[in-house]
């Protein structure tokens, strides 16, 4: 009998009210309205460590979901993704109370210059100990671009923008400071040897940065990077810098589809196929058995706001849902938003073979958003997960709630000591920074990763320690 693959958690979250799941903040026992407490935070941080998932993935979105109808009002009726407050403090608060667990926090290059970016990043590599992801993204909705006054740029331009956007993030955490340039020499008052810290010189066609890394490098320097691009263009851009793919297929056959692109992509980027870990969205309703998750599932679909959840794929399709027949086909959508998604509508079918219609959508849409749905006691569930991964050759789940953080409860009670059991789970957390337990090969990138070319003495350096910098050649 071969190896059995290891299936992997993260625990799918968002730092509002209704992430993925509208209307069910209403449910009894549900705390999303304690969003803005850090004890919630730390609490959910507990249980997902204590189920050993790799991370909580925390969204974000910087606007409104406001495509529905042309406004806001549903959204704000709804408190769909509306209030969302900061996602990047949850990793140090997180973190605070757990020793393994990781934090990929979302981050849009749009909307932030990449020199205090990069600086906001080391202070949470060096805070969390070396558990800190970036899931990068180039943002979808137009009303974040109206509130900061900035043009909304074309799909795939907005990645040319992401592509050298993480060039600048490459030069100031790999390849300004050298790794002995903290000398601590007490005895002459040196901190450091200037020397070995170098001006990046970066003069590009969206940024110029030409100084210095204001950070002492930490412990991965680079985060481990998270993307979720599902779009050729998204996809490229994933199998040059990520380690942490997410996808959110809308049939178990995508899936597949899904991860094989992926896979092909990383082969046409240089890489092993393998160097990234690729998750699924996924929610699982579950209880002590079968009978009992779907009575659970039922209960949990009165509460669901459908209003809500045509906001929501509204705003990822960049298309008015509003105005469309309950049995209008969406094979047909033209948009500037996730285009990736909308591909997916119009190439793929239902589980059950049916052309996507609005009605269709709404069927599996209220909770969890598009992800799959596995209801059922933890054998009916561990089969299901352990089958999906076979079939499409994912490494693991992200974990959507429909309410928290009791779904994420019941997956530590009961669907992770019965996937040990099958030995498809790990059973302790490796030591060490966020990016070597998911790999094993120490804390920094791979010298084959595409951030490793920006080190010092490196073939896409631009050191210039001389010009503009107020140094002189010796």
């Amino acid at each position: 009998m071969g190896h059995k693959k290891h299936i992997r958690f993260n625990a799918f979250d968002m730092n509002c009210i209704t992430h993925l799941s509208p209307g069910l903040w209403r449910y009894p026992g549900d705390q999303a309205l304690k969003y803005k407490d850090i004890e919630y935070w730390q609490n959910v941080a507990r249980i997902a460590e204590k189920g050993l998932f790799d991370a909580i993935f925390i969204a974000d979105v910087l606007g409104v979901y406001d495509i529905y109808n042309g406004d806001d009002e549903a959204a704000l009726r709804g408190a769909v993704q509306t209030p969302v407050n900061d996602p990047v403090q949850l990793a140090a608060i997180g973190a605070a109370v757990t020793k393994h667990l990781g934090f990929g926090i979302t981050a849009g290059v749009p909307f932030e210059h990449p020199f205090p970016f990069a600086r906001r990043l080391s202070t949470l590599d060096h805070l969390t100990k070396g558990r800190v992801g970036w899931n990068i993204v180039t943002g979808y909705l137009p009303s974040a671009n109206a509130q900061m006054g900035t043009k909304e740029l074309p799909h795939d331009e907005r990645y040319e923008v992401a592509d050298e956007y993480l060039e600048v993030i490459y030069k100031l955490l790999e390849g300004s400071w050298e790794d002995d340039a903290v000398i601590l020499d007490r005895q002459n008052g040196q901190f450091a040897n200037s020397a070995k810290i170098h001006h990046i010189g970066h003069k590009g066609k969206y940024f110029d940065v030409p100084g210095i890394h204001v950070c002492e490098p930490s412990i991965q320097r680079t985060p481990v990077l998270f993307q979720a691009g599902n779009s050729p263009r998204g996809m490229r851009f994933a199998a040059e810098n990520a380690e942490a793919i997410f996808i959110s297929p809308i049939s178990k056959e995508y899936t597949k589809t899904a991860v094989k692109q992926i896979r092909n992509e990383l082969i046409k980027a240089g890489r092993d196929p393998h160097s990234a870990k690729i998750y699924a969205l996924a929610t699982i309703i579950t209880d002590e058995n079968q009978k009992l998750a779907e009575a659970k599932h039922k209960d949990l679909l009165s509460y669901v706001n459908e209003e809500g959840s045509l906001v929501l794929n509204s705003g990822w399709l960049g298309e008015n849902l509003g105005k469309y027949n309950l049995d209008d086909p969406l094979t047909e959508i033209t948009s500037n938003a996730m285009i990736g998604k909308v591909k997916e509508f119009a190439e793929s079918r239902t589980d059950e073979g049916k052309t996507w219609t609005l009605r269709e959508l709404i069927k599996i849409a209220g909770i969890g958003a598009l992800g799959n749905k596995i209801i059922g006691g933890k054998k009916e569930v561990c089969d299901t997960l352990q089958e999906l991964i076979e079939y499409s050759d994912a490494d693991g789940f992200n974990l959507a709630y429909a309410t928290t953080p009791g779904s994420f409860e019941d997956v530590v009670e009961f669907i992770v000591p019965e996937l040990q059991k099958r030995g498809v789970y790990q059973e302790s957390y490796t030591e060490g920074s966020l990016r070597h337990k998911l790999f094993g090969n120490g804390d920094r990138l791979p010298s084959s990763h595409r951030g490793a070319k920006y080190r010092v003495g490196g073939e896409k350096s631009t050191i210039d320690d001389y010009a503009n910098s107020g140094r002189t050649k010796k």
